[in-house]
């Protein structure tokens, strides 16, 4: 029976160490230049009409066109992207015709030949939909680790000036890291008959990405 009054005494000093605690949440950010190593651009082709049937098939007969394009291309990649079909309404809610659309996904680090590859789709009747630029997976992991670094170093210090400010000693009770930054869309502000008329190279410039790294978290001072 003597040692609980010892007990409670030590879990109350426990207790007030706990609440006396001070903690300071703060936060640090980095960014560095990546350079835009990857581009991504969207065709398509699109028809309408009142056969569906018909449609379908001038749409497909071109993307298939596309596809053996593209494939014949070395260092770029191709996927499908979004497809619809859907219904074209006049001013009595009834159907006047149908209209489809099928894209195609390009990527490349060679900008050159996803340049050269766009003036010839466009010769192909297909449209350039967007364009984006941004670093690829590669690059973009080594940029991120060099702002995450410049991130913590700038935590600590800003945690150091604190601690110092108050003439307390600090460590890092909780800590996470976020990134922003990457793809630079480049919108098409010409009509698709207008760039089929004109039938180039669409020019690129690579350019560069600012890559953010967050650090924000909660510091504990003590004496």
């Amino acid at each position: 029976m003597k040692s609980l009054p010892v007990l409670l005494f030590s879990l109350t000093l426990m207790a007030a160490s706990v609440q006396a605690a001070t903690t300071v949440d703060l936060a640090a950010e980095a960014s560095r230049p990546a350079v835009n190593d990857q581009v991504r651009a969207v065709v398509y082709s699109e028809g309408q009409g009142s056969n569906p049937a018909e449609i379908a098939r001038r749409v497909n007969q071109e993307i298939a066109g596309a596809l053996q394009l593209i494939r014949g291309k070395a260092g770029v990649s191709v996927k499908s992207g979004n497809q619809s079909t859907y219904p074209v309404y006049g001013r009595d809610q009834k159907i006047e015709s149908w209209r489809m659309r099928s894209e195609l996904v390009l990527e490349s680090r060679d900008l050159g030949a996803v340049s050269d590859l766009l003036g010839e789709l466009q010769q192909r009747r297909l449209a350039v939909g967007n364009v984006s630029q941004m670093p690829s997976p590669e690059t973009r992991r080594q940029v991120e680790d060099e702002a995450t670094r410049d991130a913590i170093k700038a935590f600590q210090e800003r945690a150091a000036v604190i601690a110092g400010a108050l003439g307390k000693r600090w460590t890092i009770k909780q800590l996470s890291v976020s990134q922003q930054g990457g793809a630079m869309p480049m919108p098409i502000y010409r009509s698709a008959k207008v760039m089929m008329a004109e039938a180039a190279p669409a020019p690129l410039e690579a350019g560069e990405s600012l890559l953010t790294t967050t650090v924000s978290g909660q510091i504990e001072l003590a004496d």
